[in-house]
């Protein structure tokens, strides 16, 4: 079929709910994406960084392929092999605890506040989230999300959530009442803009939650798994929270999301309180396991540190070049172009041109390439912002 056959297709029979560009992609791999006509993409902006260790990792598919002929699927009330490996893999590359598995970050975010209603239950149940944060698009995780945009029409939404400024100590303090029994946020904002929470700011909040008996929830569904430069952005700043939720780049491609819950709560949720169908699957574990197998195997974590510097430092470059660019800020490779105008056309020609980014907030570029990125790559896509944004001026 042709693209505009294809498109036809989704005019017709699939629902309108997402905001689409004119491009049919055909095959990826690594850091490249090819449409249906050939062309090929420089994809700096996988999937909402679903495929994080790049498109068509060979690691992941071997074990997508292995794993598909022996066994896709089985339910929760028996025991697989890939399921308890996965389990010990994360908690090993985070912190003491158990894993609920399930598909997608809404889920895992979902799984994190049942949980965390259930331990607070009767006398607390309030969720203190963050302005600007998401956490997905069910009811639950639309009303966590500080933005108003995501919630209109979807009325009445659930109570039991407070929004406070991100980065604001004081606005979180205000704000704890002795319903509260969790702060839950992003340690990088993604969708927000790109933002970073600060490090004593995080430390504070530890504290807080600490003394207060709070649990800290913390949002890596999009920062996770080596994006910040470590395997999770909150190893960044020294603290641990007592809830880690995760998704996107975890299964490298596939569909599979994580809600890690430490020592004094990992029982919280005890049999028939919770639960997926699908959640931890042998098919989604094993693409998971091949996914920490190639951050290590292939020194991923350090790559991105490396590039994350010199696609700072090219990005700065810009900026001095072009007035337009207000702010270039991030962690390692999850970064935010804040501009003094709206960002759609930019990221549009980007497109055009072969490059693949994504526009938040109306004028942040979001750029956020697999980590397995080189120099080579990185200059391909300075070299296209930087004719893209010249035609602004």
């Amino acid at each position: 079929m042709n693209s505009k056959d294809i498109i036809g297709l989704y005019k017709d029979y699939v629902m309108p709910t997402y905001i689409t560009f004119p491009l049919v992609l055909a095959r990826g791999k690594g850091i490249y994406v090819w449409d249906t006509e050939g062309k090929k993409y420089l994809d700096f902006f996988p999937g909402w960084a679903v495929s994080g260790i790049g498109h068509c990792h060979k690691e992941v598919v071997k074990a997508i392929n292995d794993q598909a002929g022996r066994l896709i699927h089985v339910s929760n009330n028996y025991f697989h092999e890939g399921q308890g490996k996965l389990a010990e893999e994360i908690i090993r590359n985070s912190f003491p605890g158990k894993v609920f598995f399930c598909n997608s970050g809404a889920e895992a975010n979902e799984a994190a506040i049942k949980l965390a209603r259930k331990f607070g239950n009767p006398e607390r149940n309030e969720i203190i989230t963050m302005e600007r944060s998401f956490h997905g698009r069910t009811l639950a995780t639309i009303t966590a999300t500080g933005q108003r945009k995501f919630q209109k029409g979807f009325e009445p939404l659930p109570e039991g959530f407070v929004t406070v400024q991100f980065n604001d100590l004081g606005a979180l303090e205000r704000a704890v009442s002795p319903k509260t029994v969790a702060v839950m946020f992003e340690p990088v904002q993604g969708e927000g803009g790109v933002r970073v929470a600060d490090a004593k700011y995080l430390a504070a909040v530890r504290k807080l939650c600490t003394e207060k008996n709070i649990l800290l929830i913390l949002d890596e569904v999009q920062s996770g798994m080596g994006r910040t430069g470590r395997m999770f952005a909150y190893q960044n700043s020294g603290i641990v929270p007592d809830i880690l939720t995760l998704a996107k780049a975890l299964g490298g491609g596939f569909p599979i999301g994580a809600t890690v819950a430490g020592a004094k709560i990992a029982d919280t949720l005890s049999p028939g309180t919770h639960g997926t169908t699908f959640g931890g699957s042998p098919l989604a574990c094993a693409a998971s396991l091949a996914v920490f197998k190639a951050i290590k195997k292939e020194k991923l974590l350090k790559n991105a540190v490396v590039m994350g510097v010199y696609l700072e430092m090219r990005l700065n470059e810009l900026k001095k070049k072009h007035s337009i660019i207000r702010e270039v800020r991030g962690q390692a490779l999850m970064v935010g172009v804040e501009l003094t105008v709206d960002g759609k056309k930019i990221y549009e020609e980007c497109l055009k041109k072969g490059l693949l980014i994504n526009c938040t907030q109306g004028n942040v570029l979001r750029i956020m390439p697999p980590i397995i990125v080189k120099k080579s790559e990185i200059n391909e896509a300075i070299a296209i912002l930087d004719k893209v944004l010249a035609m602004q001026g």
